[in-house]
């Protein structure tokens, strides 16, 4: 994760190249440095070194390294003719390369020759089974041709064995969700609360899921993780601040006819703490909304 003190210096330093000012070379190494895309400034000024033999001989062996940076960034701007370019040249100097390889499969994905790109990173892997960016290729691919099944196929294959990887949960997790999926969706953030506990968006997401498969027990269970986002956030989540007063309002709506202790699982104290909560926070942050709040709340009967 790149700082705010690392990226204000990407900032100024981009702001003196554009205008002129020299430094070019020191921001393409910052760029990759903090893994940074600034598809379109590296592709004008890293080619303007490219296309020039002194500047480029003076390079060395990082001449290489930027051949490689401009054709990614090429690609990143559809410039798939300067990619193309980049990539012979680096083909030419390192005929056996791996790294060169997935630059051309990149280039095949680019391109939208899916079936190609799909047999030069299956090739990759049986060389090398535990490249995680070639496997994150493939679920990025099946993803661009609308076949989430199958990018759903490529996780599953990947947690097996990468099975701490946060990003791959959460990606998964998503996909779920984007299909209704919410059971397997929810094993995927239980997954990421055990790994991360203290990380808020994940219990935010999970208490989502629950509450949108309903049910007395996974609404009491939504509004816990509701809850646990409010404390760990100090206060300042709306939505879990809402998503208490939803599901106390539907807990309450499917605890009537019951006995008093399923009743007083609507916890209407909660209720009224979380929507004072949510009025003090627009009067001072949305006043012209604090109107439409209200009327929200009343109609769960909490205001």
């Amino acid at each position: 994760m790149v700082t705010k003190t690392e990226e204000t210096q990407l900032n100024e330093l981009e702001n003196q190249v554009e205008n002129g000012g020299g430094g070019v070379w020191e921001y393409l190494c910052l760029v990759r440095k903090l893994k940074v895309r600034r598809s379109e400034i590296v592709l004008k000024h890293g080619l303007s070194i490219l296309n020039d033999p002194g500047k480029r001989s003076a390079l060395g062996p990082d001449e290489w390294t930027l051949y490689e940076q401009v054709a990614i960034a090429a690609m990143d701007c559809q410039s798939l003719a300067v990619a193309q370019n980049c990539i012979k040249v680096l083909q030419k100097k390192f005929p056996e390369s791996k790294r060169v390889g997935k630059q051309e499969a990149l280039l095949l994905e680019a391109k939208g020759m899916w079936e190609e790109a799909e047999k030069a990173y299956t090739s990759l892997l049986e060389d090398n089974p535990l490249d995680q960016v070639i496997h994150k290729r493939k679920v990025a691919m099946a993803k661009s041709q609308g076949k989430p099944s199958l990018a759903i196929e490529h996780l599953n294959k990947y947690l097996e064995v990468f099975m701490a990887d946060h990003d791959a949960w959460r990606e998964l997790a998503e996909i779920y969700v984007s299909l209704q999926m919410y059971k397997q969706a929810a094993f995927c953030y239980e997954e990421l609360i055990l790994t991360q506990p203290t990380l808020p968006l994940y219990h935010l997401a999970y208490a989502d899921v629950l509450y949108t498969i309903g049910g007395l027990e996974n609404l009491v269970a939504a509004r816990k993780y509701y809850a646990a986002t409010i404390d760990l956030t100090g206060g300042k989540s709306t939505r879990a601040l809402l998503g208490i007063c939803l599901c106390g309002s539907a807990i309450a709506q499917l605890s009537k006819g019951r006995n008093k202790e399923d009743k007083d699982m609507a916890a209407p104290e909660l209720q009224s703490l979380a929507a004072t909560a949510l009025e003090k926070e627009y009067k001072q942050k949305a006043p012209a909304k604090l109107n439409l709040l209200t009327s929200a709340l009343r109609s769960l009967k909490i205001s």
